[in-house]
């Protein structure tokens, strides 16, 4: 694959550990997609088929709240990811995701990816640490912003 591609690959959270032949075989599976600003990629509740990186642009995620309208969760750019949750289970979208910018976007389909963990074990555990270590990193500024809204009373 192109270096260009493993570059592109080294500089997503998820993959930025894993060694030059881990990213190689992540670079077979995944396919570029660009999207307009406006574009919804996909909608809450529909089927978690692929992980995105962004390569260009931005994304927003998003949740419909009945009688407010959309609440936007995040607004993410280039070096994130979204749609992860889809290669852990098999459960459907928990948010929208919208084209916030018109986006150029890396697309990793899961069933390819759970192929490519199957058949190599040392990558499947180099890419699940550092989906454990993304989740945590996560976790831990969720309850920061719950531990700041509830001590500001803006909960």
């Amino acid at each position: 694959m192109t270096t260009d591609r493993l570059a592109q690959l080294s500089g997503i959270e998820l993959f930025s550990g894993l060694k030059p032949a881990a990213l190689d075989l992540v670079s077979r599976i995944a396919t570029e997609e660009t999207f307009k600003r406006g574009d919804k990629i996909f909608r809450h509740g529909d089927p978690g088929e692929k992980l995105y990186l962004i390569l260009e642009g931005k994304v927003r995620i998003s949740r419909e709240v009945p009688g407010m309208g959309e609440e936007a969760l995040a607004v993410l750019g280039p070096g994130q990811l979204f749609g992860e949750m889809a290669l852990l289970d098999e459960s459907p979208r928990s948010a929208d995701a919208n084209v916030h910018e018109s986006c150029r976007l890396l697309a990793v389909p899961r069933d390819g990816f759970d192929d490519l963990l199957f058949l190599n074990k040392d990558l499947a555990y180099e890419v699940l640490w550092s989906i454990v270590k993304m989740l945590l990193r996560r976790l831990r500024e969720t309850n920061d912003k719950l531990t700041f809204l509830s001590t500001t009373n803006k909960f």
